[in-house]
């Protein structure tokens, strides 16, 4: 059963993985072009800027929840058993 909920978690850690990098290749190509647009429609104005900014903090979110290992489900897990042992010693 152990080994079936580390395949479970390892799955869907690699899916996370492979969503964020797909998530990143996707905003550089994306600003890529709105920069290319911004350059042969108005160069004195840079607006791409602004997209790029925003989507940027949303990537960002992204990364730290994929490769933020501190606050997964493997943290839940052994915060309940913290907690469990916890209950044992007082009772």
């Amino acid at each position: 059963m152990e080994k079936d909920q580390k395949y479970v978690r390892a799955k869907k850690k690699m899916e996370m993985l492979k969503a964020f990098y797909i998530h990143l290749t996707v905003y550089i190509f994306v600003n890529m072009l709105l920069l290319a647009i911004n350059l042969l429609t108005n160069p004195e104005i840079w607006w791409f800027l602004y997209p790029l900014g925003g989507w940027g903090v949303g990537l960002f979110i992204h990364g730290l929840t994929t490769f933020a290992s501190g606050f997964g489900s493997d943290w839940e897990s052994r915060k309940i058993k913290e907690y469990m042992e916890k209950d044992k010693k007082k009772y």
